[in-house]
């Protein structure tokens, strides 16, 4: 076996440097490091696009209690009246 095939049969974080408890490093074609949306700390991989469970499930918890709810603007039924014009 070469080299050439031993780096194809490798896993990608040996290739790349990353850690494999934390996910942290460069891997290609995935997803560029971002701040977790919860508390501003690097993301890691596991947890994408959060650093952690916990953050991970406080955004959980936070859709459930409809705080990100989007805002919406109702509109009236139609009446009766509109569609008689047409018959």
């Amino acid at each position: 076996m070469t080299d050439k095939d031993k780096s194809i049969r490798t896993a990608p974080e040996a290739q790349t440097g990353a850690d494999a408890e934390t996910g942290v490093g460069k891997v290609a074609g995935l997803r560029r490091a971002r701040p977790c949306p919860i508390c501003s700390k690097p993301s890691v991989k596991a947890n994408y696009p959060f650093c952690s469970p916990r953050c991970k499930d406080v955004d959980l918890s936070r859709w459930f209690k409809g705080s990100y709810a989007i805002a919406a603007v109702e509109q009236d039924d139609p009446d009766d009246d509109d569609f008689g014009q047409f018959s």
